[in-house]
């Protein structure tokens, strides 16, 4: 239906989601988890730090848990005693950390795209 798919961007907007948000969540998480072990809890309050504050919590778990599935991490339920329920640790995988790199060496690329782009624009006239 014309104008659906707008109607929906919009409201992602407003509620600070962005595509470029989500395309960024999965080398955060990475990121993350490459300084080491964490739980989600843990990482939902450091995705702050590049701007990812404000998505909702369902799809950064649903990233972590693909990201389980797909063999970037390995997640284990906490064996200590905590004060509420357990939880659970997410850790990176060797393979994790290769899409990592991979993930690195693509933003560089894109990042010299725009720079080249927003240079380009700059130097113009008008």
């Amino acid at each position: 239906m014309p104008g659906g798919g707008q109607k929906r961007r919009g409201a992602r907007r407003r509620r600070g989601y962005s595509g470029r948000s989500i395309r960024l969540l999965e080398p955060v998480l990475l990121l993350l988890l490459h300084a080491g072990a964490s739980h989600g809890y843990a990482l939902l309050d450091q995705l702050d730090e590049f701007g990812l504050g404000d998505l909702n919590p369902s799809v950064v778990y649903r990233a972590l848990r693909e990201m389980d599935e797909q063999g970037w991490v390995r997640s284990v339920w906490e064996g200590e005693e905590t004060q509420g329920p357990p939880r659970r640790v997410y850790e990176l995988t060797k393979c994790g950390n290769e899409m990592l790199a991979l993930w690195v060496k693509d933003l560089e690329e894109a990042k010299d795209q725009i720079d080249g782009l927003i240079d380009t624009y700059r130097c113009r006239p008008g």
